[in-house]
C-alpha cells in the first residue's frame, strides 16, 4: 500500500478536509501517477453534499486528473516512468460487454466504475478520487497528454472536454452545420469551440446580455438572448443541432423550436427530471430528436485530447489552491468562474 493525502467530504454538511489514506498495490495491468493537477467539476459539488443521494462518505472527488507516471504493473505496455497522463470519470468496466468491446465503457452493461464513489470490483474497496496527491489506476483508463497541452488547461477536457466533444461527433456536427450551444460555462465555452473546430456555424444561447463579448472571443458567431422574445421567435427553424449544456431546471420548449426539421437537442448538463413539460408537437411535428449524451469511452478521450492538441483548443481555467476549495465551491454555484477552477496540487501540501 502506498500511503496518500487529500481532501474528503464525511457528511453532507462536513465540507472537505484533510485526509491520509492508502492507494493500493499495482496489480500487473495499473499505472501508479502522482497527481500535478486536478479540475473540480460541478458534480463534484453534488457528491460532496449528496445531491443524488448517492454519495458514499468519506468521499475524495476530482475526476479531471493529470499528473506524471511514476510506477507501472508488470503487464503495461503502453505507458512508462515519467509519462504525463491523465484520468478522467471512469477507472474500471466490466470490459466484455457489448458496449465495452465498442470503446463505450462510459454505457457498460454492467455499469462503469467511477474514479470516486465507485465500488472496486476486485476488492469491493469505494474508489478516491484526484482531490489528492497520488492515483493508481488501469492502464486501459489511463490516457496520454499530448506534448503540446498543457497539462493544467488539459485536466477539464477528461469531464468538460469530453462531454461535449462526444456527441458532436457521434451524431455527426460537420462543416456547414448549424449549431445552438446553450449556456457558456464549463461544457458550453467547450462546445463552442468544438463545434467551430468542425467546421460549424456556432450560435450561443444565454440569458446574460453581459456574455455577448465573451463568447464572440470562445469563436461563436452569434449570441442569442435567450430571454429576449423577439430573438428567439427569429430564431425558430434555424438550427440543425442544438447542444444543452444547462445543468439546472429550464424549459426545453423553446429551443426545441429553434430545431430545423429533423434537428437534434442533445442534453448533456441535465441529470435529474425534466420539469417542464415537453410539447410533443414540437418533436413529432417536425421529426425532431431529443437526446442524450454521457461523457465519452477510453479511445474518444484519447481522441479529444488529440484534437486539441490538433487545433489548438484550451479550456479556460482559474488555478485554485487545495486550501480555497470551499470559497471555489461557492463561487461554482454563483457561476463566478470562467469557466473551470483547477487544483494545483502542489498546494495540498500547504493546505
Amino acid at each position: 500500500m502506498a500511503q496518500a493525502r487529500g481532501y474528503a467530504a464525511h457528511s453532507p454538511t462536513s465540507g472537505l478536509s484533510p485526509i491520509d489514506f492508502e492507494r493500493r498495490e499495482l496489480r500487473p495491468d495499473d499505472v501508479a501517477i502522482e497527481i500535478d493537477y486536478c479540475g473540480v467539476c460541478h458534480s463534484d459539488i453534488h457528491f460532496v453534499e449528496n445531491d443524488w443521494g448517492i454519495t458514499r462518505y468519506p468521499v475524495v472527488p476530482g475526476h479531471e486528473i493529470v499528473g506524471r507516471v511514476t510506477a507501472v504493473g508488470a503487464d503495461v505496455r503502453q505507458y512508462q516512468p515519467g509519462d504525463i497522463v491523465g484520468v478522467g470519470c471512469l477507472v474500471d468496466s466490466c470490459r466484455q460487454c457489448e458496449a465495452c468491446e465498442s470503446g463505450l465503457e462510459q454505457y457498460c452493461l454492467e455499469g462503469s466504475t467511477g474514479t470516486y464513489n465507485g465500488i472496486d470490483r476486485h476488492d469491493g474497496t469505494v474508489t478516491f478520487g484526484g482531490y489528492s496527491n497520488r492515483v493508481v489506476a488501469s492502464e486501459r483508463f489511463v490516457v496520454k497528454i499530448p506534448d503540446t497541452l498543457d497539462p493544467a488547461n488539459a485536466a477539464p477536457i477528461l469531464c468538460a472536454g469530453i462531454t461535449t466533444y462526444s456527441p458532436l461527433r457521434h451524431y455527426g456536427v460537420k462543416a456547414g452545420d448549424r449549431v445552438g450551444v446553450i449556456g457558456m460555462g464549463g461544457l458550453g465555452h467547450m462546445g463552442v469551440k468544438f463545434a467551430k473546430a468542425l467546421g460549424a456555424e456556432v450560435t450561443l444561447f444565454t440569458r446574460s446580455a453581459g456574455k455577448v463579448e465573451e463568447a464572440r472571443k470562445q469563436g461563436a458567431d452569434h449570441v442569442i438572448i435567450s430571454t429576449d422574445p423577439e430573438q428567439m421567435k427569429a430564431a425558430r427553424e434555424q438550427f440543425d443541432f442544438m447542444l444543452d449544456t444547462i445543468p439546472a431546471q429550464h424549459d426545453f420548449n423553446p429551443y426545441l423550436q429553434c430545431l430545423k426539421f429533423d434537428g437534434t437537442h442533445i442534453i448533456v448538463g441535465l441529470l435529474e427530471p425534466i420539469d417542464h413539460a415537453i410539447h410533443a408537437a414540437h418533436l413529432v411535428g417536425k421529426r425532431r430528436v431529443l437526446a442524450g449524451s454521457l461523457i465519452g469511452g477510453m479511445p474518444e478521450t484519447q481522441e479529444v485530447l488529440d484534437f486539441c492538441a490538433e487545433h489548438d483548443i484550451r479550456c479556460d481555467i482559474e488555478m485554485l489552491d487545495m486550501a480555497n476549495i470551499h470559497e471555489a465551491y461557492e463561487r461554482m454555484k454563483r457561476g463566478d468562474v470562467k469557466y473551470r477552477f483547477v487544483i494545483d496540487m502542489k498546494s495540498l501540501n500547504h493546505a
